[in-house]
């Protein structure tokens, strides 16, 4: 009879690995804090700037910032990170699109301003 558990155990789990059934990558709660807790302090860098004269690296040191942040909220927060990276080749598909029509909108606004 334990032959038969054992069988219809092993049967379960083959059927869980056939289905790609890998457990999803779950972080903990402290995980996100801790992201948050950076994401705060890299906000708080930023609004410093605004007290702290910096010269012309202001502007460098706000976009490093800024592109740090974004990627770290989009990989964890968005879940982009753990997620299947079809989404991730998705969104940066549509962040490079977004990122084009930007750019041909400001330049039309320059050439049109001459």
């Amino acid at each position: 009879m334990s032959a038969v558990t054992e069988h219809a155990e092993q049967d379960e789990h083959a059927g869980h690995h056939a289905h790609g059934g890998e457990e999803p990558h779950v972080p903990k709660d402290s995980y996100f804090i801790k992201v948050a807790l950076w994401l705060a302090l890299l906000t708080a860098l930023e609004t410093s700037t605004y007290w702290i004269h910096l010269g012309g690296f202001a502007t460098p040191a706000l976009l490093i910032m800024m592109t740090i942040k974004f990627f770290m909220i989009v990989m964890i927060f968005m879940h982009l990170k753990f997620d299947n990276k079809l989404f991730s080749l998705m969104f940066y598909i549509g962040l490079g699109l977004a990122i084009f029509v930007y750019c041909v909108a400001l330049s039309t606004f320059q050439f049109f301003a001459r």
